[in-house]
């Protein structure tokens, strides 16, 4: 059994995998302040829950866009599991079937969504990732990153927006009926849910003019949902694509240790 742990600035993402499903996605809100024994009983009520016995993960792979987070995580694995996690960073991409952009400078989560695009759809495609940041990451039919793009995603915007507009308040993540906004609530809404629709649409717009192809773009992350007129613009929504590249480069790390 296979335990995948993507650490992002919001939640850490928890995936279970086995045979050929993920038993179970768990997600903890990633809080760096907390001890390591927050997360570990945190995990273990998962397991408890699940009746899922912790002996029966045999390995575990890490991705950490959060240094102070990295090493508590990791430090709980080995206490939990009493195994050594995989984690991801320039030497584990030397490994992997696909070429990573500046190794010591992209985000862990960026490579995972890059091996589980390139492994699905095996083709040039965009992977359009809503998350703490909205991300768009390019890779290759061949497999090698082309370029990324980053810009404050859903919530992060939302939120640098409230908290610096005395008279502006937190509101639902939700398509407006109008554009026109008419009270508080329906102009934050207008002005970000709309906004970011068209964001996204201009900025695949302008990848595949530059690549001169029409790319699919691929949708994941924990916020895909929200800009529901994009459902139709996208190839693919596919929530579990990060834990499936994670997934992806355990087995490519595996086949290397075998050779």
């Amino acid at each position: 059994m296979l335990l995948v742990l993507d650490i992002g600035n919001s939640d850490i993402t928890i995936g279970l995998w086995h045979v050929d499903e993920w038993k179970a996605v768990w997600r903890i809100p990633s809080k760096p302040d907390q001890p390591e024994l927050y997360y570990g009983v945190k995990l273990r009520d998962y397991f408890l829950e699940s009746k899922v016995a912790m002996q029966e993960v045999t390995t575990v792979c890490v991705s950490s866009v959060v240094p102070g987070l990295t090493e508590k995580i990791k430090s709980m694995i080995r206490t939990l599991f009493a195994l050594e996690p995989i984690t991801l960073g320039p030497k584990v991409y030397q490994q992997l079937p696909i070429q990573v952009l500046n190794p010591y400078e992209i985000g862990s989560d960026l490579v995972a969504n890059a091996m589980g695009a390139f492994v699905k759809f095996k083709q040039t495609c965009i992977v359009v990732d809503f998350g703490t940041a909205l991300t768009f990451t390019t890779i290759s039919k061949e497999g090698t990153i082309l370029g990324v793009s980053i810009v404050p995603g859903l919530r992060t915007a939302l939120k640098a927006l409230t908290q610096n507009a005395a008279k502006l308040f937190d509101v639902p993540l939700e398509i407006p009926k109008s554009a026109l906004g008419t009270s508080t609530v329906t102009a934050i809404q207008s002005g970000i849910v709309i906004g970011y629709e068209g964001l996204v649409r201009k900025m695949v717009s302008a990848i595949r003019e530059e690549l001169k192809e029409d790319c699919p773009a691929i949708a994941t992350g924990g916020l895909s949902f929200v800009i529901s007129p994009l459902k139709s613009f996208f190839h693919a929504i596919d929530p579990t694509l990060t834990l499936d590249g994670l997934r992806f480069i355990v087995e490519a790390v595996k086949e290397k240790e075998n050779k």
